[in-house]
């Protein structure tokens, strides 16, 4: 059942429903055999880029669609309750393009947005390591500068789209001062030195592939270079603000696909004479699952809001983050406990959201970590 939508044009309630239509026909049939298959879909990503949805909030001059980010959430979330692979994906990237976007020069984002943008290119965002997860200043992947490049050499841990990503925005060390001394770099995917370990094996979202990525003295122009030397991490951190909102839009996507699907098998589903969603034990799950969801989708609009009204926005971003991650795993639950032991099968798609909903209290920040942002943002007023 779609979600009611308030947009704020009729414009985007128009790419709404082409969204919509492109999850119903174009995503939703290919999703269980290719995340059983744990098939990495790249043509459809090749589909989202010609239908312009890589590139909703960014600039209509680079080739973007100048979308406020409230109705680009909003789309991302369609295509979560489609597939959540794929629009994991569609987060990662439009995030790997926004250092660029938001950080680069004019000269650096004529020279190199439009392509990002349009559609036949697919980002990573390469900040996370081995040892530096959650304290991302511990970053160790070193560029040592040679006249007028860098040369990168370091592992990258947990990457979306290692190994078959066009471009990497990468976090890297060019000094020794703690946090201030990393810097990003945008490199370019065909670079030589790069190459990606075997894909990770994971519980969800088998249709992504996440891999550490090498980079073995990999040269990379300082033209490349986003921001100063030693703005790395202020950048890393911006981009992240922004991506946990994707990450809660794809959250509520996954929550109500799950919801969805209990409610249409509670109506279906018999036992003694009548559908099971007529007794009251159901009923009120369904109903707390319809009240999460909606909460959730309210907390990440509302924070997408002050982002769109150049209002601050981190602490809100955490805390969409935190409540629709959590509310993914709950609803999810929930639901194949709906199902009972058919939803412990993989004959319905429920036991798929539930593992999925895991890593989504993990990446783009551990749930605990939001919690510190928050805290930290009260503290200090």
């Amino acid at each position: 059942m779609p979600a009611q939508r308030l947009l704020p044009s009729t414009e985007a309630e128009d790419l709404i429903a082409l969204v919509r239509e492109i999850a119903r026909d174009e995503l939703a049939p290919k999703t269980a055999e290719a995340e059983a298959h744990e098939r990495f879909p790249r043509e459809v990503f090749r589909l989202l880029g010609k239908s312009g949805l890589l590139a909703l909030p960014y600039p209509e001059r680079f080739g973007g669609g100048a979308q406020p980010y409230e109705v680009y959430l909003q789309a991302l979330e369609e295509i979560a309750s489609a597939w959540m692979s794929v629009a994991v994906g569609v987060s990662v990237h439009v995030m790997s393009c926004y250092p660029l976007a938001t950080f680069g020069t004019d000269e650096q984002r004529e020279r190199w947005l439009a392509d990002l943008l349009a559609g036949d290119l697919l980002g990573a965002y390469a900040l996370s390591e081995s040892h530096a997860g959650s304290d991302a200043a511990a970053l160790a992947t070193r560029a040592v500068r040679d006249s007028d490049d860098y040369l990168v050499t370091g592992t990258k841990a947990w990457t979306t789209h290692g190994g078959v990503a066009d471009f990497y925005t990468v976090m890297v060390r060019t000094s020794d001062d703690g946090a201030r001394g990393i810097t990003c770099l945008l490199v370019d995917g065909g670079t030589p030195g790069i190459s990606a370990a075997p894909p990770e094996r994971k519980m969800g979202l088998t249709g992504s592939v996440t891999a550490q990525v090498h980079f073995d003295g990999v040269r990379v122009p300082v033209a490349r270079r986003i921001g100063e030397e030693g703005e790395g991490l202020k950048i890393a951190l911006s981009a992240l603000d922004s991506g946990r909102l994707g990450i809660a839009a794809c959250a509520v996507g996954l929550a109500q696909a799950a919801l969805d699907e209990a409610v249409a098998y509670a109506r279906q589903r018999t036992q003694f004479g009548r559908p099971i969603i007529e007794f009251q034990g159901l009923e009120f799950l369904l109903a707390d699952m319809a009240a999460a969801v909606e909460s959730a989708r309210a907390t990440y609009l509302e924070a997408a809001r002050r982002r769109d009204r150049g209002l601050p926005f981190r602490r809100q971003a955490s805390i969409a983050k935190l409540v629709a991650t959590d509310t993914a795993m709950r609803v999810t639950t929930d639901a194949v406990q709906v199902l009972g032991g058919a939803g412990y099968t993989r004959d319905f798609p429920v036991e798929r959201y539930m593992r999925e909903a895991k890593v989504l209290q993990i990446f783009e920040g551990t749930n605990q970590i939001q919690r510190m942002v928050i805290a930290r943002d009260l503290r200090n007023g």
